[in-house]
Parts: C-alpha cells; sequence; structure tokens
C-alpha cells in the first residue's frame, strides 16, 4: 500500500490504542479495589454466579469496603493519636475566654465530638470533629515528653477533612512552648507556642502556615517568623473533601519542608526564606540624619537661557473651522432636530402654580430622518495647523543634581547574628485553637516524632488506608475526567486535542478523496480456480478508506 493509505491505518491503530488504554485503566482500577477488599469465598461467588442467570442486567454493585484498622506507633514519637479509642481521654478542652472582646463571643465554647466522618469509606475509623460555626474552639494535649531542639528533626504530621468545605477559618495546629506556666485548661490564642502548621483558607485566600515564634538573643522578645508562601496551587485541598495529610519537616540544618500528601509544596531555609528574616541588618539608616535644604534632587530643570520664540502664538485656538468643508445636499436649515412630542399628554395631576408650565417632552424630529442634517449647518472643526499651545523652556540635565537623599548608614545597635534558629524553645503539648465559618472539620491521626521512617509507616496506616478507600469508590476514569473540566473548564481543550483532532484527522485525510492502490485481481477467464501468478493480474484502483482497509 502507499505511503497516505499507511498512514491511515497508523492514525486508526492510534485511535484504537487510547480506546484500549482508558478501557485498561478502568479495570485497572477495579481490580485495585478488588484487591484491597480482599477476596470473596466460594458460596459468596456462587451466590453471584446463581443472581447473574436470574438477571441478565444487573444494578451497579455497592462500592467495597476497606478493612480498617487503627495505626500503631512503630518507632520512637513524642505524639501518637488516632482517636479510634472514641473518647477524647488525655484531651482538655479549654474553659478560658478571650481578652479584649465583647463578652458574648469570648467563651471557647465551640463543641468537639469523636466520631466518624459523615461519608466515610472507612468504617470505624474516628476522628476529632470541630462541630461549631462561627464559635471559638480550643483544646490540647500533652505530649508523651517534651521535644528539645537538638541534633534530631522535628516532623509534625496529621489529617484534614473539610466535610462541609471551609468558607473561612483554620485547621492549623499549635506546638505549645514548654513552660511551667503551661495550663490547658487556659489555653487561648495569646498562649505562647513555638510552632504553627497547618491549612487556613478566607474568601479565595488559600493559605498553608508555618510560623515560627524567635526569641531575640538581646532582647529576650519573641517575634513571629512566616515561611514564604507556596508557589503550587492550593486550592483543591480545601475544596474536594477528600482527606489529606499535611507533613512539616524541620531539621537541625535549619532547613524546612511542607508536605501535602506526602508531595512537597513548600521549602526553603529558617535563614533566608522567612519573614521577617531571623537576623536583623547589621546596618541601619541613621534615624537622625536628615537631608540638607540646599539638596538638589531634580535631574531636569527648565532651560533658564531659553526664550519663547517671537512667532510663538499662545493664543491660537487648537480647532478652527474647516473652510473646504461644503452643506450637504438636502439639509433642512428651516427643520429642528428634535421636536415636542405630538403624542405626549400632560398628567392630569399637573399642577401649573407648583410644576410650572408643562411641555412636551422633546423627540427626534421624523422629517430629518432621511436628510443629511438638519438645523443650522456649521462647519466641521479640524486640528489648527498653527496651534502651539502655551510656551515652556525646554528641559536640560540639572548642573546641580546630587542624586536622591538618602541617611547614612550606621551600624545596627540591635543587631544580632542566630545562626541556629533551628534551636527553638522546646514544646510539651499540642493543641488545636481555631474559629471557622465552617462545621465539621475533621481531624485524625495526629503524630510527631524525629524519625521519618516511622512518620511513613504511620501516615501508610492511617492516610494512606483512607486514600485507598476513598479510592475505591470514586467514579471510573471517563467520569472523573468530566469532574475535572467541570471545575477545570480548560482540560476540555486538552481533551478535544487528544481525542477529537486524531478523529477529524482521520476523516479528513483519509475518508475524503480517492486512495490510489494497486492489487492483484484474478485475470479475465480465470474467475473460479486461480493457482499460478499467471493467472492474476495488476489493477490501479481508486478507492475509499473502507475499501482499502478491506483490500488489506
Amino acid at each position: 500500500m502507499d505511503l497516505k493509505a499507511q498512514l491511515c491505518v497508523l492514525l486508526l491503530a492510534l485511535g484504537l490504542c487510547v480506546t484500549l488504554q482508558v478501557s485498561a485503566q478502568e479495570e485497572d482500577v477495579d481490580v485495585d479495589v478488588e484487591d484491597d477488599v480482599g477476596d470473596l469465598g466460594d458460596d459468596e461467588l456462587l451466590d453471584g454466579e446463581a443472581e447473574e442467570e436470574e438477571k441478565p442486567a444487573p444494578a451497579p454493585a455497592a462500592a467495597p469496603t476497606v478493612t480498617y484498622k487503627a495505626p500503631e506507633p512503630r518507632g520512637e514519637h513524642f505524639f501518637a493519636e488516632s482517636f479510634d479509642k472514641g473518647t477524647l481521654d488525655g484531651w482538655v478542652v479549654s474553659q478560658a475566654k478571650k481578652d479584649d472582646i465583647d463578652e458574648e463571643i469570648a467563651k471557647y465554647d465551640g463543641k468537639w465530638e469523636v466520631e466518624e466522618m459523615k461519608d466515610t469509606k472507612l468504617p470505624g475509623d474516628k476522628g476529632l470533629v470541630l462541630k461549631s460555626r462561627a464559635k471559638h474552639h480550643a483544646i490540647s494535649a500533652l505530649l508523651l515528653r517534651p521535644f528539645t531542639f537538638d541534633t534530631k528533626p522535628l516532623i509534625v504530621q496529621y489529617e484534614v477533612n473539610f466535610q462541609n468545605g471551609i468558607d473561612c477559618g483554620g485547621a492549623y495546629v499549635k506546638l505549645l512552648s514548654q513552660s511551667p506556666d503551661l495550663s490547658l485548661a487556659q489555653f487561648v490564642d495569646k498562649t505562647p507556642y513555638t510552632i504553627m502548621f497547618g491549612p487556613d483558607k478566607c474568601g479565595e485566600d488559600y493559605k498553608l502556615h508555618f510560623i515560627f515564634r524567635h526569641k531575640n538573643p538581646k532582647t529576650g522578645e519573641y517575634e513571629e517568623k512566616h515561611a514564604k508562601k507556596p508557589e503550587s496551587d492550593l486550592r483543591t485541598y480545601y475544596t474536594d473533601k477528600k482527606t489529606h495529610l499535611y507533613t512539616l519537616v524541620l531539621n537541625p540544618d535549619n532547613s524546612f519542608e511542607i508536605l501535602v500528601d506526602q508531595t512537597v509544596v513548600n521549602s526553603g531555609s529558617l535563614l533566608s526564606d522567612m519573614t521577617p528574616s531571623v537576623n536583623p541588618p547589621a546596618e541601619i539608616e541613621d534615624p537622625d540624619d536628615h537631608k540638607p535644604e540646599d539638596w538638589d534632587e531634580r535631574p531636569k530643570i527648565q532651560d533658564p537661557d531659553a526664550v519663547k520664540p517671537d512667532d510663538w502664538d499662545e493664543d491660537a485656538p487648537a480647532k478652527i473651522p474647516d473652510e473646504d468643508a461644503v452643506k450637504p445636499d438636502g439639509w433642512l436649515d428651516d427643520e429642528p432636530e428634535y421636536i415636542a412630542d405630538p403624542d405626549a399628554i400632560k398628567p392630569e395631576d399637573w399642577d401649573e402654580d407648583m410644576d410650572g408650565e408643562w411641555e412636551a417632552p422633546q423627540v427626534p424630529n421624523p422629517a430629518c430622518e432621511s436628510a443629511p442634517g438638519c438645523g443650522k449647518w456649521e462647519r466641521p472643526m479640524i486640528d489648527n495647523p498653527n496651534y502651539k499651545g502655551k510656551w515652556k523652556p525646554p528641559m536640560i540635565d540639572n548642573p546641580n543634581y546630587q542624586g536622591v537623599w538618602k541617611p547614612r548608614k550606621i551600624p545596627n545597635p540591635d543587631f544580632f547574628e542566630d545562626l541556629h534558629p533551628f534551636r527553638m524553645t522546646p514544646v510539651s503539648a499540642v493543641g488545636l485553637e481555631l474559629w471557622s465559618m465552617s462545621s465539621d472539620i475533621f481531624f485524625d491521626n495526629f503524630f510527631i516524632t524525629y524519625d521519618r521512617n516511622t512518620a511513613e509507616l504511620w501516615a501508610d496506616e492511617g492516610w494512606g488506608l483512607k486514600k485507598a478507600a476513598e479510592g475505591a469508590a470514586e467514579p471510573g476514569l471517563m467520569n472523573q475526567m468530566i469532574s475535572a473540566a467541570e471545575e477545570k473548564p480548560w482540560l476540555w481543550v486538552v481533551y478535544v486535542l487528544t481525542v477529537a483532532l486524531p478523529l477529524v484527522l482521520i476523516i479528513v485525510f483519509c475518508c475524503t478523496g480517492k486512495v490510489c492502490v494497486y492489487v492483484q485481481v484474478p485475470s479475465p477467464g480465470n474467475r473460479q480456480t486461480q493457482t499460478r501468478p499467471s493467472d492474476f493480474q495488476t489493477e490501479k484502483r481508486d478507492s475509499s478508506l473502507l475499501t482499502v482497509l478491506e483490500l488489506i
């Protein structure tokens, strides 16, 4: 076959491969679900076969369930909480009030419950749920032992599911600073913390906080240091109503990583990627230095030697009548452009003493509709070629220009250099101090350790199982593609380019016009039995794509 026919076949084969790949992926999803659920017993299989014989078109089977088993810590850790006991044992709900706000909203009276997710895919899996909206919530628990920032990293991870979505509110945790004055029952927004980490959202501002409080070694005062904003789009984590795993890793070399679902979304250094900077500048502007009165910051000035030309006419108008214009034929000089509306009627309640003499409203003159114009004709205005405007001296370089004045630099009296900001204030408790306009925020599987492998094992047994269960309940690949396109309409363009465009090319390239092929056909007179090459002759045929495929 010639090149064109070969290309047609190649395009068709490509389309078939895409279809088979989609089908294979959907089958893989089904297989994975079956693997997670486990094998069915023989009796169940027999019952299923019997039902198939009775019902030729059975209804879709219910989404399978993944058997839940509570995660267990498998290494050194400072805190591990899965809430699968079904109680708040070890947790303390704050009884305090916020300062400096109205008494009616000062109380931390938001409700907490330990329960399953409303649409759980893992029966038996419980978590801590923020139940109230537009309320202040505060709850905390002591670590097994305080964490001291020395030679080992800090790893904090926990799960969040915005079951009702999130309008405005946070889902971040605080690691409370070790202190003899720490009272969990009096946990409030001003309780000293060392680290704040987690998601926060209000309006269209999607945040993933990492804040630590740094102690000034000279003054002893604390200042919040905020990590740079992640470059990746965080919107999906707040809107998809799935469970997401948030992880913070702090290393003794001052590096940090922030992960969502075990994928890094932000990273950097405590020394260079925090705002404000941990270390202040070595020099500052002298607050007592002032700009001299004769300091000239003007780079350009008007030429003092310039003189207005004698022929410069400042009074010449910018526009003048066009003397070459001619009144159009048919112009109705005696007809006004607008006339009183002949159909208008004076309102019955019109009071001429109060409202004045009544006049009908003006409407366009119908006599002008077919004419080039009505009323007094005036020449159109054009730009005046002699217009120059008000004369101004030209600008020249300022010979006395001294540049933009800046105060001189002096040594910063508050300067210090902390090369180890990782060595933060030890922490002895973990807490949630939140306000939210959304309810039913689900928290689960808090874990604090210094060993990454231990944290990953905990994540696999907790969040990993949730992910498998949620994936098992998801629709097929085609429905996922449609749902994704509804959320991100630009994906329709990708679908068209990858699916529709090849089909159009096949139709245009292969199914229009004629394709020339050479085939071996029986020689005249030998239509019944041909066994030798001499019994065939070569013919050139013009054929459509369908005929080409039949011949191939």
